[in-house]
């Protein structure tokens, strides 16, 4: 490199040299109106490096990173994390626009302002520079009084990126906060609501949940992603919704119930649609112009509503409400059938006590491709590992 375009520079350090550097500085670049930075220069003559270096010592910034050899640039700027580069573009090896093409590659430095300083003044390399995504031009020789307002410039706008990525930063995990703590509130009230039901009969708020969990681990068994095996568990907490409208005469009666009292408990499917869907009762629709509002926008309780409407149907169309039968029955509705059976039969109720696990499986089997889906069965036989732990964990009276 022709170091003669810079300005005379031996003696560096002479009196003279730094008289001119001083008696070139404006007066609104004092040290005391400076913006703090971390500035990397590359150059491959040292001298240029300190005269800059000079220059912007003169104005209160003290933090540099320098190299005279470009293939350690890309190195230092990704392991140093500069907020400014003063950057040469005729040196050895590496050329300064290779390093700023490399530079804005990466996204995790692309945004640092890249100040190109250049003797030449061919119009093709200024051209290349910007299109490469240089932040500005500086001409040799050097002036201060070109080289530090460009600095403070670039270093205000690099200040206002990084504020505006740390407020993205600060927003993302607030909104990521209140996300998860909305999906926890949704939770609670689905189990609430779940419990409302439960309670009148005298089961557990475990009941619910373990259905949920069991239904959660067929849907994923089946091939349903994370987040719709998760949606699935929680709607299925709330298959029972509808015993809420259920008599206590009917609910804890010990032993069978005669055909006009299983009439009135089947209709706890149609009760709990209605809930969860939020529709409004024959009285209300009268008075009512706008039904539509009423209907809800949670894809849980959507899927809440068709589970408790079709939980009792059967593969073989004997079941309740609609006599439903195969894949007429919505898969949701399949999957829950099994997860309560089991619970039911595993579990202890005013009616009956709790069944071992094998007696409980040597049932279900009994009923595959009558009163469950072959699939759905299989899948949940295929987990029995996890069903187990499941029972075990959220047990009341479990029969293991």
């Amino acid at each position: 490199m022709n170091t003669s375009t810079f300005p005379p520079a031996a003696p560096p350090a002479s009196a003279a040299t730094v008289g001119i550097a001083r008696s070139t500085f404006p007066a609104n670049t004092t040290a005391s109106s400076h913006v703090a930075g971390r500035v990397m220069i590359v150059d491959d003559e040292p001298i240029n490096i300190k005269l800059i270096q000079k220059f912007l010592k003169g104005s209160g910034y003290d933090d540099f990173i320098t190299t005279t050899d470009s293939r350690e640039a890309i190195a230092l700027v990704q392991a140093e994390s500069p907020d400014i580069i003063i950057l040469d573009v005729m040196m050895p090896h590496v050329s300064g626009l290779d390093i700023l093409r490399e530079v804005r590659s990466q996204p995790s430095i692309a945004h640092l302002p890249v100040l190109i300083v250049t003797a030449s003044t061919e119009e093709e390399i200024k051209i290349e520079a910007l299109e490469l995504g240089a932040t500005d031009f500086l001409h040799k020789p050097v002036k201060p009084t070109e080289l530090l307002p460009r600095v403070r410039n670039a270093l205000l706008v690099k200040a206002h990126h990084d504020q505006m990525v740390a407020y993205s930063r600060r927003l993302e995990a607030e909104v990521e906060q209140r996300t998860m703590d909305l999906m926890q509130s949704r939770e609670e009230v689905i189990h609430v609501l779940a419990c409302a039901a439960e309670y009148r009969d005298q089961e557990t708020g475990n009941h619910v949940i373990r259905v949920g969990r069991y239904a959660g681990l067929i849907a994923k068994k089946l091939g349903c992603s994370e987040a719709d095996s998760k949606l699935i568990e929680l709607a299925a907490i709330l298959h029972d919704a509808g015993k809420i409208g259920i008599s206590d005469l009917i609910l804890l009666k010990p032993g069978k119930l005669t055909d006009e009292e299983f009439d009135a408990m089947k209709l706890h499917c149609e009760y709990g649609e209605r809930i969860l869907k939020a529709q409004p009762t024959e009285s209300s629709k009268q008075s009512s112009t706008r039904e539509d509002q009423t209907r809800t926008r949670s894809p849980v309780l959507r899927i809440a509503a068709v589970i408790a409407r079709s939980h009792h149907e059967r593969w073989n169309g004997k079941g309740y409400p609609d006599g439903l039968a195969g894949d007429e029955i919505p898969l949701v509705g399949r999957i829950t059938a099994v997860a309560d059976v089991f619970d039911a039969l595993s579990s202890k109720r005013c009616y009956k006590d709790a069944m071992p696990i094998a007696k409980c499986i040597e049932i279900m089997k009994s009923e595959r491709g009558e009163h469950f889906d072959p699939k759905v069965l299989d899948a949940f036989l295929d987990s029995m590992d996890e069903v187990i732990e499941i029972a075990t964990d959220l047990a009341d009276d479990f029969a293991g």
